[in-house]
């Protein structure tokens, strides 16, 4: 069985991809912080715990991110599945930022799909079904967005970061690649929407198509990245914006 490991695999697009992922016979490990939200996601997959697995872990520290993988490693052996889901997102002007709000906002997405990446590689060459790993940036990993100097530096250093490590881990066979996502109807956009037609009105109007993405729509992409069916894709930035950076 193949074995693809989620961080941020309990909520949003994380856990879309776990979904898709399940049906098509993979064991998934969901890396996250809050054991809670694992356990309303498995009833909502309805699987049980041998097929979704749950590791607690903050990614933003370099011993969580070691401790996983050797739990994994002591575990099942390999991976064949690294898809870097977990972020954080945060909107100020930067005269507001403070050091201790960059280190974190850098520390959730920068460091921790860094070493989730340097963590799992060693696994991930134990795999003989075409490894993968899918970082997900965002549409602010490539343009800059308006009051988001920190998560636009925090999502195109992960954007970059995916070619670089495409290039590295091409001679084993690795395949590195990044999507990009817009707007994404997920449980936080839907805070941010509450109570305000209008602010989610003005940011549907944003994108040619009309509207934002539902969480399937992205873990559509990531999952065919993921997939053999993506053999000869490395290196490769997928947006999945509704041709927002294209206007």
């Amino acid at each position: 069985m193949k074995i693809a490991v989620i961080t941020g695999g309990t909520s949003g697009i994380g856990l879309a991809a776990a979904e898709i992922l399940l049906k098509n016979n993979y064991k998934v490990i969901a890396i996250a912080r809050a054991a809670d939200k694992y356990k309303q996601a498995r009833a909502k997959l309805a699987v049980n715990n041998k097929e979704y697995i749950f590791i607690q872990a903050d990614i933003s520290k370099y011993a969580d991110c070691k401790a996983a993988a050797q739990t994994i490693e002591q575990r099942y052996g390999k991976i064949d599945v690294l898809i870097n889901s977990a972020g954080l997102y945060q909107e100020n002007a930067i005269e507001n930022v403070s050091e201790q709000v960059f280190d974190y906002m850098m520390a959730v997405n920068v460091k921790g799909t860094y070493f989730m990446c340097q963590q799992m590689i060693p696994l991930l060459k134990k795999s003989t079904a075409s490894p993968a790993i899918v970082n997900i940036s965002s549409d602010a990993g490539i343009n800059g967005n308006y009051f988001c100097t920190l998560y636009c530096a925090a999502k195109g250093a992960v954007t970059v970061f995916s070619k670089a490590l495409a290039l590295e881990l091409a001679v084993f066979n690795i395949r590195v690649n990044c999507v990009c996502p817009g707007d994404v109807d997920t449980p936080l956009t839907q805070q941010q929407f509450a109570g305000s037609d209008d602010i989610k009105k003005a940011t549907e109007e944003l994108y040619p198509l009309g509207r934002i993405a539902a969480a399937e729509e992205v873990a559509e992409v990531i999952c065919f990245l993921a997939s053999p069916k993506a053999s000869f894709v490395t290196g490769a930035v997928w947006t999945v914006d509704g041709g927002l950076t294209s206007s």
